[in-house]
């Protein structure tokens, strides 16, 4: 966005003007919007979508009619309560119960091909990524110190072509990452194919029955398993479909070229009706997904935290070949870490943190908040701290929140569906 000089300046003149005003958290800034929009945009304003910002790009944090049926009595605490809506509740509970749908078009794409594509990658991610073509992978790119710089998945496409899917913010960062250690011999391409395609998010429950009316493929557990990807089409639309899930549902991904992406949009919202689908923001998926334990890079992951440290060492494949942060993790398994991120539940479900606030045990602050919200399905408020890796589950903590000390204790993750039935049933 910051490549336009007209938005800059509109942003800057924004933001110095408007220094000494009050700000919330989840306060969104106006100037030089809506500047990158989905193509199913209108359809989503249509539908009283409330719109936040991420990277440019107007994206809906949760739909105002959906509020008129939620819990007034949720709001948090506080801060945390000035920029809320009971929609929340309501969209993150037919996530839950039925079936959700969500414009994912913002996701940064980033296609990597070439006759030594599948080697590029291996030699960066620390996961297993050269699979068979169709496979996805959730992995960690690595700097020297075994520090996370990219967390997100790769979709083997071809046999010289891979699909990165990664957050909105993160796309620049990531991009980034990948092209500076790309060779220069021409045997690598890296692009960023993020606008060619739009990209709607369906889960829950009743997504395989909504999906199964769209298509003639066969997408049955046994013939599109979790975490794989297909071709399929959806009504009239030609799509890539990914088995994957940020939300702890069953459910897919449906990438498309941005041309047919209203199409998609109102054609799965069509079918959809009956089973009780609703129109969902990125509040909802954060509730979602702090219940499911997925980290966010930036806060709960880091360049200064190892996947170790994060819970992530299922991702950890140091028997492949050389990768970059490789030597730090053989080093790191070896030492147990002082500290581990460790899911926290509160007992005043409407003490919401908001990030950093500060963690003691025994009247001691022993560390911070990396992020946290509201888990409707749990009935909890969540926080995600790193702690010292001593402490076991039910371990009595204490967070500041404002000033006032919130009891709460750790916790076993994932905190919903342990077993992953939900997500590969």
């Amino acid at each position: 966005a910051y490549v336009s000089r007209e938005y800059t300046l509109a942003r800057t003149y924004e933001v110095y003007s408007t220094y000494y005003d009050v700000k919330y958290p989840g306060h969104e800034r106006n100037a030089g919007r809506p500047l990158r929009v989905s193509p199913v945009y209108s359809r989503l304003a249509d539908l009283g979508a409330a719109f936040g910002e991420k990277s440019g790009w107007e994206r809906v944090n949760w739909f105002e009619p959906n509020g008129t049926r939620g819990d007034q009595s949720l709001r948090p605490h506080g801060w945390a309560g000035h920029l809320w809506s009971p929609a929340i509740g309501v969209e993150h509970r037919a996530c839950r119960e039925a079936a959700a749908i969500f414009d994912f078009t913002s996701f940064a794409k980033i296609e990597v091909r070439g006759s030594r594509a599948a080697e590029f990658l291996e030699s960066l991610a620390d996961n297993r990524v050269a699979r068979d073509v169709g496979a996805l992978t959730y992995t960690q790119m690595l700097n020297e110190g075994g520090g996370i710089e990219c967390d997100f998945t790769v979709t083997r496409l071809g046999e010289r072509r891979f699909r990165v899917i990664t957050g909105t913010a993160f796309g620049m960062h990531d991009l980034s990452w990948i092209r500076d250690h790309a060779p220069d011999d021409g045997s690598v391409e890296v692009e960023d194919v993020t606008s060619a395609y739009g990209c709607i998010g369906l889960w829950g429950p009743a997504a395989r029955t909504i999906l199964e009316r769209l298509t003639p493929a066969d997408i049955s557990n046994a013939a599109f398993p979790f975490m794989s990807a297909r071709e399929l089409a959806v009504g009239s639309v030609p799509c890539l479909a990914l088995r994957v899930t940020y939300v702890g549902e069953l459910g897919w991904e449906l990438y498309c070229p941005s041309e047919f992406g209203l199409r998609l949009w109102d054609t799965i919202w069509e079918a959809g009706h009956d089973q009780g689908v609703v129109a969902g923001g990125y509040k909802a998926v954060d509730s979602l997904r702090l219940e499911k334990g997925y980290r966010v890079w930036g806060a709960d992951i880091t360049s200064e935290t190892d996947p170790y440290q994060a819970g992530l060492g299922f991702c950890v494949k140091l028997d492949k070949a050389e990768f970059i942060g490789r030597s730090a993790l053989l080093t790191k398994r070896g030492t147990p870490a002082d500290t581990k991120l460790a899911c926290l539940v509160l007992e005043d479900p409407r003490s919401v943190v908001l990030g950093s606030e500060p963690v003691r045990i025994d009247g001691n602050i022993v560390g911070r908040v990396t992020s946290g919200g509201y888990g409707y399905t749990i009935g909890h408020s969540i926080a995600y701290a790193y702690i010292p890796a001593t402490c076991q589950v039910d371990t009595r903590v204490e967070v500041d929140i404002f000033g006032t000390w919130i009891t709460g204790r750790v916790a076993k993750e994932p905190l919903y569906d342990p077993t992953g039935s939900r997500v590969r049933g």
